[in-house]
């Protein structure tokens, strides 16, 4: 019997005295048995979906992933199945993304986004359908490429969802907005679909929902966090630029290596020694390429940053001292102001993703409802993941959101590395993978119950 359902019926009865005689044996027994209440019946609708469609499906995309901007197979796929729903697809917005439309009458406007790309990483997880795909990057490079994020469930889930909503249309009325975006974890494709006038071609939905498998988390448990979900993102490049010179004769240019390393250091101080201790943040130089010989001085060092926060004040707080820093860097070491570090904040970039607390309890609701409350876990942020997500909600329209994780670990796997045993693989790494049957099912159930609440007639 699953909670917020029979229980609602039997204590109809028992508002009465005179219903207790009423109730008999035989219908005592329909209500226990299995498979009579909505709830359950979702939940079996959603297994039978998962053993004849979805499994096969996951596994499909799983093997053919695709790079940012490039899911032209993948968002093809993803339109189809979507069609076959009875969903009205548009291709081609903000590149390869898709937007689904599925109208039941009159009602709100509730949009649903998967993200679809994968990431050029070599697959290592032994999976039976491990990718072993390849392909030609942006910048022309033939590369890996793997789902190491999850991006496959979370389509598997919208066509899921999807097939639920078109085979309950008498239960909800509205329209559904069904975003297969690209490029999420560039973090540029939500902003790009926006720009390629999404809202003003869709129309601007009045609630945004979305998912993330999440590894190291048991397999089928939902958390729907209250209010931060996921930290800003930016992306930021500094040309340290020098005077060229022999190796030997150093002081006859300006070494942008030696003034480079200096500033790598200087940057470590803006969160240790400029933010509030109890006010997360990171600076993180994931590259630096320089020089070409051992005895050359080079003119130049680029230096790669991701910088992270939790709000949007200590975000602008972090980017103006690298900015600040740099350039007193560069004087310091007595550059002239033509060749002081340049800093460019590129367009991988988010903002703090926000969960709308009062939807956020909605959904939260609308999921114990069907799914009863030992479905939800809870645990600390493992990182300052980011999520562009945010720019969904965060336009001049403030549309209200809710993203929600899904975890997607055997807890078998969860209890043997509690135990000393071997680390749970996270995301982005080449052996990521995760339990595609409880987490598939789950997140269908969650975000297809969320989906009802929002359009109940």
């Amino acid at each position: 019997m699953r909670p917020g359902y029979d229980r609602a019926i039997v204590k109809s009865f028992m508002r009465s005295p005179r219903s207790l005689t009423v109730i008999s044996l035989s219908l005592i027994a329909v209500l226990a048995a299995p498979g009579t209440s909505p709830a359950q019946d979702l939940a079996d609708a959603i297994a039978d979906d998962y053993r004849t469609e979805l499994k096969a499906l996951f596994e499909h995309f799983h093997r053919n992933p695709e790079l940012s901007f490039l899911e032209h197979e993948t968002a093809a796929r993803l339109a189809d199945e979507l069609r076959k729903s009875g969903v009205e697809v548009t291709e081609g917005i903000g590149r390869t993304g898709i937007v689904g439309m599925m109208e039941n009458g009159d009602g709100p406007l509730v949009l649903v986004r998967a993200d679809m790309d994968g990431l050029p990483v070599a697959e290592r997880s032994e999976l039976p359908y491990a990718s072993t795909a390849t392909q030609v990057d942006l910048s022309g490079e033939e590369v890996p490429v793997m789902h190491a994020c999850g991006h496959d469930m979370h389509i598997t889930t919208m066509v899921g969802v999807a097939r639920r909503l078109a085979a309950m249309r008498d239960q909800w009325s509205g329209t559904v907005m069904f975003v297969g975006q690209p490029a999420e974890e560039r973090i540029m494709g939500a902003r790009e679909m926006l720009e390629d006038g999404l809202y003003e071609r869709f129309g601007v939905p009045d609630y945004a929902l979305a998912l993330h498998v999440s590894a190291g988390r048991p397999a089928g448990k939902i958390e729907v966090p209250p209010g931060l979900l996921a930290s800003s993102s930016d992306s930021v490049d500094i040309t340290v630029f020098g005077v060229g010179a022999h190796g030997a004769s150093p002081h006859r240019g300006k070494d942008p290596i030696y003034i480079a390393a200096q500033l790598v250091v200087a940057l470590q101080g803006i969160v240790s020694r400029e933010l509030n201790p109890l006010d997360p943040g990171v600076v993180t130089v994931g590259a630096i390429h320089g020089g070409f010989k051992h005895n050359v001085i080079p003119d130049r060092v680029e230096l790669q940053l991701t910088v992270r926060a939790n709000n949007e004040e200590t975000r602008e707080q972090l980017l103006s001292a690298i900015e600040r820093i740099a350039e007193g860097v560069g004087r310091a070491a007595g550059l002239p102001a033509p060749l002081l570090p340049k800093v460019v904040r590129t367009k991988e970039s988010t903002p703090v993703t926000m969960n709308d607390p009062e939807l956020a309890a909605r959904v939260r609701a609308a999921i114990a409802a069907g799914m009863g409350d030992d479905v939800f876990y809870s645990a600390p942020p493992s990182g300052m993941g980011a999520e562009d997500f945010a720019y969904f909600v965060r336009t001049e329209h403030k549309v209200p959101g809710t993203y929600f994780n899904v975890g997607g670990t055997d807890p078998a796997d969860l209890e043997a590395e509690a135990a000393g045993g071997p680390p749970v693989p996270g995301h982005h790494s080449p052996f990521f993978r995760i339990e595609p049957e409880p987490s598939i099912r789950a997140g269908v159930e969650a975000m297809t119950l969320a989906v009802l609440d929002l359009l109940r007639p």
